[in-house]
């Protein structure tokens, strides 16, 4: 006899496990179909896990900075398995976690691989066999995986992808990142930090292509200072294995050169997970892998949701949790406010950090509106000078007739924590005046949030 939900989710990554946990809340019979492990992607192999290496690679970046702040610190090293041990051990001790918020708010969990066999019904393959489930309503929250380009498919020795890179089973010596989103320079600065000789291939005009040209650039010189090649305008033709070496056909400018590495990494963007869904059969539209939904996150069919990766861009955990809150309210009865991808910040952990949220200064010309910008550079803040991290820019574009904050960029020590002074302040609708009249504690690197403000109205005080 099948069993009967109010609310069925598939998938337990950011998205589907909150989904399941706030469904809960709301008094709905809630299950979760998971058929990997909880978590998702985000916990075990993205997020938390690359996380844990880039704080590893900060603390060794600080003991060999070690004489500029007094201290001494000899025979240097890292032992990359116990980097990695301590970075797995974070994600499954996050991962244990969830199993323990599902019991606590009475969510089924159901391991196994899903299929929609009819509206309203599923059919779960477990390893004891194959079980119907029936749901009023079902949310889709599968997440998506590595894209893979012909001839550049990981092998998991010489070509890795965001698995692989997470448990590498050797130190790269000379590396090649194909691709500079979030997750190709956060590897590419880890392993650099580490010691790799990297190279970075960009297809797109600049690194970090989605963030402010201005970001991109700041971004870019750090790296270079740092040792890395950047390769702009460039892609990566050919890859062809031997031994212990892979070449690189490498294309820029109309001109194709081959280089030699040990280790590539392919970090060339996602695809959602789609397949084997059974979504055709129900006329669930699939663009360029990804379900189409409107602004609640519904499929145009009955009861039928998609939250988070597979749903669209931008893909970002935060972005899932919160469509997974607000379709299990949705579904509760409630009325919630739908998500605003524009709100939603964007960070990326590479050294220096890159965070943003809302238009970028040429986004927001396009869009038609006249902008004032303010620029404050981290040399000219005390705290930054005394934490020894005196390279970085924050950035603040407003519209010159309302005050509105329409985006605020930053690159530099610790911004992915600052940002989020800007994702409320536009959540509240603030404008320029309230934002000038905020009084900023000191000495923090937060304060740079106000000088910026200030300086796209020409009231800047220590620049």
């Amino acid at each position: 006899m099948a069993q009967n939900f109010d609310m069925v989710v598939i998938g337990a990554g950011p998205g589907g496990y909150v989904a399941a946990i706030r469904g809960a809340q709301l008094g709905l019979k809630v299950a979760c179909i998971e058929r990997e492990h909880l978590g998702g992607i985000c916990l075990n192999w993205g997020c938390i896990p690359t996380k844990a290496l880039l704080r590893s690679a900060e603390v060794f970046h600080l003991m060999e900075r070690a004489k500029d702040f007094g201290l001494s610190a000899e025979k240097i090293g890292f032992d990359l398995d116990k980097v990695v041990d301590r970075s797995r051990g974070v994600a499954k001790q996050l991962t244990g976690g969830i199993g323990h918020l599902f019991k606590k708010n009475k969510v089924t969990t159901i391991m196994g691989e899903a299929r929609l066999v009819a509206p309203g019904k599923i059919s779960v393959r477990t390893d004891k066999g194959s079980e119907e489930i029936t749901a009023k309503s079902i949310v889709l929250a599968t997440g998506a995986r590595a894209r893979e380009l012909p001839g550049l498919e990981p092998d998991g020795k010489l070509v890795w992808n965001y698995k692989h890179a997470l448990k590498p089973p050797h130190m790269p010596r000379k590396l090649l990142v194909i691709g500079s989103g979030a997750i190709g320079i956060e590897f590419a600065s880890f392993f650099n930090t580490l010691g790799a000789d990297t190279t970075v291939v960009e297809v797109m005009d600049r690194v970090l292509p989605v963030e402010d040209a201005e970001i991109s650039a700041f971004a870019k010189k750090a790296f270079v200072k740092q040792g890395m090649k950047i390769l702009e305008k460039a892609s990566v033709k050919k890859l062809d294995r031997k031994g212990a070496t892979v070449t690189a056909h490498i294309e820029a400018g109309g001109k194709t050169e081959t280089q030699e590495f040990d280790t590539v990494i392919s970090a060339v963007g996602i695809v959602g997970n789609v397949e084997n869904l059974g979504l055709e059969e129900l006329g669930v539209k699939v663009d360029r892998t990804h379900v189409v939904t409107d602004e609640y996150c519904r499929t145009g069919v009955e009861g039928l949701y998609a939250i988070g990766d597979v749903a669209g861009a931008p893909w970002l955990a935060h972005k899932a949790s919160h469509e997974g809150v607000m379709v299990a309210e949705l579904i509760a009865g409630g009325h919630p406010h739908p998500v605003k991808p524009s709100s939603i910040a964007g960070c990326t952990y590479c050294h220096p950090q890159v965070a943003s949220v809302g238009l970028t200064e040429a986004k927001a010309k396009e869009a038609g509106y006249q902008v004032k910008v303010g620029r404050f550079p981290f040399i000219g803040n005390g705290k930054a000078i005394a934490l020894g991290e005196p390279e970085g820019l924050v950035k603040t574009i407003f519209d010159a007739k309302t005050g509105e904050l329409l985006g605020a960029h930053m690159v530099g020590a610790e911004v992915t924590e600052l940002i989020q002074g800007y994702v409320v302040g536009r959540q509240l609708e603030t404008t320029e005046q309230d934002l000038m009249e905020t009084v900023f504690p000191h000495p923090t690197l937060s304060e740079m949030m106000h000088e910026s403000v200030l300086d796209a109205y020409g009231r800047a005080i220590h620049f």
